[in-house]
């Protein structure tokens, strides 16, 4: 007949007392002070289906269909344009706002210097934007309490991803901000910097245009300053073989 083995007494529990909690950031502090954004190449893309592209004039109807989806009704309010000024704006008489905005998206694209942002494209749909660039270019950035100059070095920003609901938490995001990394290396950006949210609880996905901290984090961005509690900002050094 088989004996059954003997086991070795576990070990004692300790004592149940109160959990110990990790000491709250506070505002304006940095995780990594004084510590240089790591330089790494971009993480394996999550969604092997994607492709990103850069927004050319013929490729101008991708981002309209898109912008028009379900889900993306502050993009087709906003058209990726409110960062890119600042103060008040003169909108032609007889003219909405929305359709200011979208005529301001159009004529960089047609100007390309360079390329406002990245289109995702899963086959031939377009299922996610994100819209970057030389940090200069987004004359909002200058004033923000949150987001104003870390330093006087030159960055690019990233600023805003749109996906429609139909193609979230599916890697769309992920895979933009992979094809951010290497579209600014394309443009010989050394440092690429971002805004975004850091909350114990998640958002409301319409709310989350600035994407997750967690998800720079896999991506290899360090933070750098944190005006604000849930606010901190990333950056990356950007690896000039990345493309």
């Amino acid at each position: 007949m088989a004996t059954r083995k003997a086991h070795s007494k576990p070990p004692p529990r300790s004592p149940r007392g109160p959990q110990s909690r990790p000491a709250t950031r506070k505002a304006g502090a940095s995780q990594a002070a004084g510590a240089a954004p790591r330089a790494l190449s971009p993480f394996a893309p999550p969604a092997t289906d994607l492709v990103v592209r850069p927004l050319t004039p013929a490729r101008w109807p991708d981002v309209e269909a898109l912008f028009n989806a379900k889900g993306c009704s502050m993009a087709r309010g906003c058209w990726c344009m409110a960062y890119r000024r600042s103060g008040h704006v003169n909108v032609p008489a007889g003219q909405s706002m929305r359709d200011f905005n979208r005529d301001g998206l159009r004529a960089l694209t047609e100007a390309g210097k360079p390329p406002p942002g990245l289109l995702a494209y899963r086959g031939k749909e377009p299922v996610g934007w994100v819209s970057l660039g030389p940090r200069e270019q987004f004359a909002r950035l200058a004033k923000s309490p949150v987001m104003g100059p870390v330093d006087d070095r030159p960055v690019w920003s990233i600023i805003c991803f749109v996906v429609p609901t139909a193609h979230r938490h599916q890697g769309v995001a992920h895979a933009l901000l992979q094809g951010a990394i290497a579209f600014a290396a394309r443009h010989r950006a050394r440092l690429l910097e971002a805004y975004p949210v850091d909350k114990a609880v998640r958002g409301a996905d319409a709310w989350m245009w600035f994407g997750a901290k967690s998800m720079y984090e896999r991506a290899g961005f360090t933070e750098v300053a944190r005006r604000k509690p849930e606010r901190p900002v990333v950056r990356l050094v950007v690896d000039p073989g990345t493309t």
